[in-house]
C-alpha cells in the first residue's frame, strides 16, 4: 500500500458540536465481567454535575478490551498504529484508513433525556477525522448510535443511560488525530411524539467476509467458522462480547436462519445506514429505504458506480457474513441474495443467547428439524413460550422453549437473560 508524501499539519481545535466523521464510529464494549444487556464497565466517568442539564467527562484513559487501536499519554488519545492494515481496520471493509475507537462506559443519569451534546477539544490533520457517538438506553434496548459533533444527538423517546464513543481515523500514517477532552451534556428537547413502526427487513446482496486473523471494527479478532455479520454503517455496531445490534438472516425460501450479533463495519461503505429511512439516513437520502448504496451503484451506476472512498464497486453487497455464519448457519456455497431483519428496529421482550450457536428448530425438542442457528450474544425477539423437552443447558435445565419469528425454537436453558417485557405461555 503506497501512501502519499508528508503533508503539512492543518489543525483544526474543535469546539462545541463540531466533528466531522469520515465513516462512522465504534461502541462502548464491555469486560469480561458478566453483566446484563445494557450495562458496561471500563473507564471510570467522572461524577455528574448536573446544572443546565447533567455534564460528564469522558475518561480517555485505554482500558483494554473496550478499545481498539488507540493509546492515552500525555493527556492525549491517539491512534496507536496510524498505518492501515487488516488489524487496523475493519475487516469486512478493505479501505486504505487506519482508525482507532475509545469506548467510554455507560452513565446512568439522575433523571431521563433525549438529547445530548458534545464538547469536544481535538486536533486532526489534513486526511485524519476525530468523531463521537452517543446512544441511549431504553426498557426496550439501546438506541442506534447518533453522531453528535456537528449537532446535538436527539433520540426520539427519554433514555436513562448514555454511552459514547470516540473514533480517529486516517488514512495517511502521517497525518496525525488527537483527542484532548471529551464533555458531554444530556438534557431534554421537546421532540413530537414517534410514530410506531413495524421492524424493518430488506432482501440483500450477501458476501462471505472470511478474513480470518483479521480484527473487527469492535476489536474481536476472527475465528475461524465465526458466527457475526457486517452491516456498512457503525450506527448497529455492537460492542465486542455483546449483540446489543442482531439480524435475523434468512435465505430466500426460508429455509435457514441465523440470529448474529454485528460486529464489524462494511462491505464498501462505512456510513450507510440503507435500513433508515431518509429523515434518518446518514447519507444517500435520494435511495430508497432499504436500498445498500453499493447495490445503486453497482446495478445503477450510483455515485459513479464508487463508494464512499471513491472505489469502484464490484457487487451490489449489503451485508457481510462471517464464515459459521455463511456455511453453517445459511449453508450457502457462494454469494447470494438475503432476507435481512434489522431486529433493534422492533420491540418487545429479547432473549440472550448466552452459549451457542444454538440450533433453532421447528418444535419445542432436540428431535425436532434444525432450521439455523443462534449465535452466541445474540439478542432474539421471544414471541411466547411452551413447555416440551427438559433440557440441562449453560444456564439451567428446563422445559421451557422460547419461540421465535416463524414458528421456531430455542431452548431457554441456553439464554442468559431476558430484557424488553414479559414473555408469557403462547
Amino acid at each position: 500500500m503506497a501512501f502519499g508524501p508528508c503533508r503539512p499539519r492543518s489543525s483544526l481545535l474543535v469546539g462545541l458540536l463540531t466533528l466531522t466523521l469520515a465513516g462512522g464510529l465504534v461502541p462502548t464494549a464491555a469486560t469480561a465481567a458478566p453483566r446484563t444487556p445494557g450495562q458496561s464497565t471500563g473507564h471510570a466517568a467522572a461524577p455528574a454535575a448536573p446544572t443546565a442539564g447533567e455534564h460528564w467527562t469522558v475518561d480517555l484513559a485505554v482500558a483494554g478490551g473496550d478499545d481498539v487501536n488507540v493509546r492515552f499519554g500525555a493527556g492525549l488519545l491517539r491512534l496507536a498504529d496510524p498505518h492501515p492494515t487488516r488489524r487496523t481496520r475493519p475487516a469486512a471493509l478493505g479501505a486504505p484508513v487506519a482508525e482507532g475507537v475509545l469506548l467510554a462506559p455507560a452513565r446512568t443519569l439522575t433523571g431521563t433525556a433525549n438529547r445530548v451534546r458534545v464538547d469536544l477539544t481535538a486536533e486532526a490533520a489534513t486526511g485524519a477525522t476525530v468523531g463521537v457517538q452517543v446512544r441511549g438506553w431504553r426498557a426496550t434496548g439501546w438506541t442506534e448510535w447518533r453522531e453528535a459533533g456537528t449537532g446535538p444527538a436527539v433520540f426520539d423517546r427519554p433514555v436513562t443511560r448514555v454511552q459514547a464513543r470516540v473514533l480517529l481515523t486516517t488514512r495517511d500514517p502521517h497525518a496525525a488525530a488527537s483527542v484532548r477532552t471529551v464533555r458531554l451534556t444530556a438534557d431534554t428537547a421537546t421532540t413530537a411524539a414517534p410514530a410506531p413502526t413495524a421492524v424493518r427487513s430488506y432482501r440483500v446482496f450477501a458476501t462471505r467476509e472470511g478474513e480470518v486473523g483479521g480484527v473487527t471494527a469492535n476489536g474481536h479478532t476472527i475465528g475461524a467458522r465465526d458466527h457475526f455479520v457486517a452491516l456498512p454503517s457503525r450506527r448497529g455496531l455492537s460492542p465486542i462480547g455483546t449483540g446489543d445490534y442482531t439480524v435475523r438472516v434468512c435465505t430466500t425460501s426460508g429455509s435457514r436462519c441465523e440470529y448474529a450479533p454485528v460486529w464489524d463495519v462494511g462491505p464498501w461503505n462505512t456510513r450507510d445506514d440503507y435500513w433508515n429511512p431518509a429523515a434518518v439516513r446518514e447519507n444517500w437520502k435520494d435511495l430508497p429505504q432499504g436500498r445498500p448504496e453499493a447495490q445503486a451503484a453497482y446495478q445503477y451506476g450510483y455515485n459513479g458506480g464508487k463508494d464512499q472512498f471513491g472505489r469502484t464497486v464490484l457487487n451490489p453487497a449489503g451485508i457481510d457474513l462471517a464464515d459459521g455464519t455463511f456455511w453453517d448457519g445459511l449453508l450457502l456455497t457462494d454469494n447470494a441474495w438475503v432476507d435481512v431483519t434489522y431486529l433493534w428496529t422492533g420491540s418487545g421482550p429479547r432473549g440472550v443467547i448466552g452459549s451457542g450457536p444454538l440450533n433453532i428448530r421447528t418444535g419445542p425438542g432436540t428431535s425436532y428439524p434444525v432450521r439455523g442457528l443462534a449465535a452466541t450474544h445474540a439478542n432474539v425477539p421471544i414471541q411466547c413460550y411452551v413447555t416440551g423437552q427438559t433440557v440441562a443447558g449453560t444456564y439451567r435445565t428446563t422445559n421451557r422453549w422460547n419461540r421465535l419469528a416463524g414458528g421456531q425454537y430455542v431452548s431457554h436453558a441456553y439464554v442468559s437473560t431476558v430484557y424488553g417485557g414479559t414473555v408469557s405461555r403462547c
